[in-house]
């Protein structure tokens, strides 16, 4: 129920991601964990504390660092890859196709810091793309989680799943909301909330503004099915089309661009299934800009007021 939901503090999702990593070395010793210059920010001081020689730094060389941890699974290894969500697609394209998606190596590509919640560091590495370039390689998994408890379980089931995973996340303090007893399973939708009249379906720090839409919806009288669908690739496409088939209309809401992402793949499952009005709350063509994270989420139409809209829209084309 949508009163149930509630924020329990404030933590960033890139938290979550080293402390799951940690919990999940405790017990995989094949864990390994690399990074191009950026451990602080990956937050991988607990893991290289207590496994120092299982860590790597290789420089700010993102490139060779998704070449090594290719090689390292050969071995039996399980890297985790880890930089700036920019520099783990746009900056490794190539690599990542040919050295693992293309042989379906073993390996975690961990991404901070993605979308417009990185903030001040403005345009050049607020990738907003990497969504849709990562779930086109064929066998990779996308993960794209909303908070830090649910980050800390993803990273914790990334770990046992076998084949490669791009695992996004990102850089501000958020609210968290999801229990940590939650049954957190790749390629399976968190429905949050149960409704009838319209669908809303929301992605990493999205999915709480979604949560709060609701809720203001809920006082209008308007009843919100909420999903969180936090695997992209597998999509569990049989929640979509539950959903929306019970609801007529569907909302998606993600922080990325409006081409490529979660909306495109949830309108090709609807369009091949059960077509439906569907209105997309993400960035329309365009770039970022410099900026607290709030902020550029209000600018640039990604806010709870921006979803609630989105909803009313979409009812009226049912």
């Amino acid at each position: 129920m949508l009163q149930d939901i509630q924020q329990t503090g404030k933590k960033d999702t890139r938290s979550g991601f080293g402390d799951g990593i940690l919990e999940a070395a405790k017990k995989n010793p094949n864990i390994v964990a690399l990074t191009a210059d950026l451990a602080g920010s990956l937050k991988l001081g607990g893991f290289m504390k207590e496994f120092p020689e299982r860590f790597i730094q290789v420089g700010i060389a993102e490139a060779n660092m998704i070449g090594v941890a290719a090689g390292m699974t050969i071995g039996g290894k399980i890297p985790f890859a880890t930089t700036f969500a920019n520099f783990a697609t746009s900056r490794v394209y190539d690599q990542i196709r040919q050295s693992v998606a293309y042989s379906g190596k073993n390996v975690k590509i961990c991404a901070s810091h993605a979308g417009l919640t990185l903030g001040e560091d403005g345009a050049t590495h607020q990738v907003l793309e990497d969504i849709g370039m990562m779930k086109m390689l064929p066998g990779m998994t996308v993960i794209v989680p909303c908070d830090y408890t649910q980050t800390k379980l993803a990273t914790m089931a990334v770990a046992e799943h076998q084949g490669p995973v791009y695992l996004r996340f990102g850089r501000p303090g958020w609210p968290i909301f999801t229990d940590e007893n939650q049954d957190f399973q790749i390629g399976k939708a968190q429905v949050m909330a149960e409704g009838t009249d319209v669908t809303i379906i929301a992605c990493g720090h999205l999915v709480w503004n979604s949560v709060e839409a609701a809720k203001e919806l809920a006082e209008k009288g308007i009843s919100v099915e909420l999903i969180n669908m936090h695997t992209i690739k597998p999509l569990d496409e049989e929640a979509i089309i539950k959903s929306v088939s019970k609801t007529g209309c569907v909302v998606t809401a993600e922080e990325h661009q409006r081409n490529g992402g979660l909306g495109d793949a949830v309108a090709q499952v609807l369009s091949r299934n059960n077509p439906a009005p569907q209105e997309y709350v993400a960035v329309n063509d365009s770039f970022g800009e410099s900026g607290k994270p709030v902020d550029l989420l209000n600018k640039y139409g990604l806010s709870k007021d921006n979803i609630v809209a989105a909803v009313e829209a979409v009812m009226k084309r049912k």
